[in-house]
Protein backbone atom coordinates (compact mmCIF):
# COMPACT_ATOMS: atom_id res chain seq x y z
CA UNK A 1 0.00 0.00 0.00
CA UNK A 2 1.29 3.44 -0.87
CA UNK A 3 1.25 6.12 1.81
CA UNK A 4 2.82 9.41 2.72
CA UNK A 5 5.89 8.59 4.82
CA UNK A 6 6.21 12.22 5.93
CA UNK A 7 3.40 11.81 8.45
CA UNK A 8 4.24 12.70 12.06
CA UNK A 9 4.57 9.41 13.97
CA UNK A 10 2.56 10.79 16.92
CA UNK A 11 -0.32 12.19 14.88
CA UNK A 12 -3.68 10.60 14.30
CA UNK A 13 -6.19 11.01 11.48
CA UNK A 14 -9.67 9.92 10.45
CA UNK A 15 -9.85 6.85 8.22
CA UNK A 16 -12.92 5.60 6.32
CA UNK A 17 -12.92 1.83 5.84
CA UNK A 18 -15.45 -0.11 3.76
CA UNK A 19 -14.24 -3.70 3.79
CA UNK A 20 -12.48 -6.31 5.86
CA UNK A 21 -11.32 -3.75 8.45
CA UNK A 22 -14.91 -3.11 9.57
CA UNK A 23 -16.18 -4.40 12.91
CA UNK A 24 -16.68 -8.16 12.97
CA UNK A 25 -14.75 -8.80 9.76
CA UNK A 26 -11.43 -10.54 9.04
CA UNK A 27 -8.93 -7.69 9.48
CA UNK A 28 -10.76 -5.61 12.12
CA UNK A 29 -8.19 -6.60 14.76
CA UNK A 30 -5.64 -4.53 12.81
CA UNK A 31 -7.60 -1.45 13.99
CA UNK A 32 -7.02 -2.28 17.65
CA UNK A 33 -6.19 1.05 19.33
CA UNK A 34 -8.27 3.12 16.89
CA UNK A 35 -11.48 4.87 17.98
CA UNK A 36 -14.71 3.96 16.18
CA UNK A 37 -16.56 7.16 15.17
CA UNK A 38 -19.60 5.57 13.52
CA UNK A 39 -21.03 4.32 10.25
CA UNK A 40 -20.91 6.76 7.35
CA UNK A 41 -21.64 6.83 3.63
CA UNK A 42 -19.64 8.38 0.85
CA UNK A 43 -21.11 10.85 -1.58
CA UNK A 44 -22.44 8.97 -4.65
CA UNK A 45 -19.18 9.33 -6.60
CA UNK A 46 -17.62 5.88 -6.10
CA UNK A 47 -17.64 2.43 -7.64
CA UNK A 48 -16.85 -0.66 -5.58
CA UNK A 49 -15.54 -3.98 -6.86
CA UNK A 50 -14.99 -7.36 -5.24
CA UNK A 51 -11.29 -8.12 -5.60
CA UNK A 52 -11.18 -11.92 -5.93
CA UNK A 53 -13.96 -12.11 -3.28
CA UNK A 54 -11.29 -11.33 -0.64
CA UNK A 55 -11.69 -7.57 -0.17
CA UNK A 56 -13.42 -4.61 -1.81
CA UNK A 57 -11.74 -2.09 -4.05
CA UNK A 58 -13.29 1.39 -4.21
CA UNK A 59 -12.44 4.29 -6.52
CA UNK A 60 -13.92 7.68 -7.39
CA UNK A 61 -15.69 8.31 -10.70
CA UNK A 62 -17.05 11.41 -12.44
CA UNK A 63 -20.38 9.79 -13.28
CA UNK A 64 -22.27 6.60 -12.48
CA UNK A 65 -21.10 6.55 -8.89
CA UNK A 66 -22.87 5.19 -5.83
CA UNK A 67 -22.80 5.96 -2.12
CA UNK A 68 -20.68 3.32 -0.32
CA UNK A 69 -21.33 2.32 3.30
CA UNK A 70 -18.38 2.12 5.68
CA UNK A 71 -17.03 3.00 9.10
CA UNK A 72 -14.98 5.95 10.28
CA UNK A 73 -12.14 5.66 12.80
CA UNK A 74 -9.73 8.04 14.51
CA UNK A 75 -6.49 6.18 13.91
CA UNK A 76 -3.10 6.81 15.53
CA UNK A 77 -0.05 6.57 13.28
CA UNK A 78 1.20 3.34 14.93
CA UNK A 79 -2.17 1.69 14.23
CA UNK A 80 -2.00 2.94 10.63
CA UNK A 81 1.42 1.31 10.27
CA UNK A 82 -0.12 -2.04 11.31
CA UNK A 83 -3.16 -1.54 9.03
CA UNK A 84 -0.96 -0.63 6.09
CA UNK A 85 1.25 -3.69 6.58
CA UNK A 86 -1.81 -5.98 6.59
CA UNK A 87 -3.58 -4.59 3.52
CA UNK A 88 -3.65 -6.55 0.25
CA UNK A 89 -1.59 -5.35 -2.75
CA UNK A 90 -2.90 -2.45 -4.79
CA UNK A 91 -4.81 -0.69 -2.03
CA UNK A 92 -3.68 2.81 -1.09
CA UNK A 93 -4.66 5.68 1.20
CA UNK A 94 -6.48 8.51 -0.57
CA UNK A 95 -9.08 11.18 0.10
CA UNK A 96 -12.75 10.15 0.36
CA UNK A 97 -15.75 12.47 0.38
CA UNK A 98 -18.51 11.63 2.87
CA UNK A 99 -22.16 12.52 2.36
CA UNK A 100 -22.08 14.77 5.44
CA UNK A 101 -19.69 17.07 3.53
CA UNK A 102 -16.48 15.99 5.24
CA UNK A 103 -13.42 14.76 3.39
CA UNK A 104 -11.30 12.13 5.17
CA UNK A 105 -8.68 9.54 4.37
CA UNK A 106 -9.93 6.24 2.99
CA UNK A 107 -8.59 3.07 1.47
CA UNK A 108 -8.90 3.08 -2.31
CA UNK A 109 -8.08 0.76 -5.19
CA UNK A 110 -6.81 1.71 -8.68
CA UNK A 111 -9.66 1.82 -11.17
CA UNK A 112 -7.48 0.34 -13.91
CA UNK A 113 -6.87 -2.77 -11.78
CA UNK A 114 -10.58 -3.25 -11.00
CA UNK A 115 -12.49 -2.65 -14.22
CA UNK A 116 -12.55 -5.62 -16.56
CA UNK A 117 -10.70 -7.76 -14.01
CA UNK A 118 -13.03 -8.04 -11.01
CA UNK A 119 -16.74 -8.10 -10.17
CA UNK A 120 -18.50 -4.72 -9.94
CA UNK A 121 -20.62 -4.78 -6.75
CA UNK A 122 -21.63 -1.13 -6.88
CA UNK A 123 -25.31 -2.12 -7.07
CA UNK A 124 -24.89 -3.47 -3.51
CA UNK A 125 -22.36 -0.81 -2.30
CA UNK A 126 -21.93 -2.58 1.05
CA UNK A 127 -19.16 -5.16 1.58
CA UNK A 128 -21.01 -6.84 4.49
CA UNK A 129 -24.16 -7.41 2.44
CA UNK A 130 -22.15 -8.60 -0.56
CA UNK A 131 -20.11 -11.00 1.61
CA UNK A 132 -23.25 -12.41 3.26
CA UNK A 133 -24.95 -12.96 -0.11
CA UNK A 134 -21.82 -14.60 -1.50
CA UNK A 135 -21.49 -16.87 1.55
CA UNK A 136 -25.16 -17.94 1.32
CA UNK A 137 -24.62 -19.00 -2.32
CA UNK A 138 -21.87 -21.46 -1.30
Amino acid sequence: MTTNKNTDESSSFELFVNGTLMRGLELHENLSGATFLGEFRTVPRYRIYSIDDIHPGMFEVDEGGVSVLGELYEIPQDVWNRVEAGEPPGLYRGRVKLENGREVWGILYPRELAEGEHRDISDIADWRIYSASRDSEN
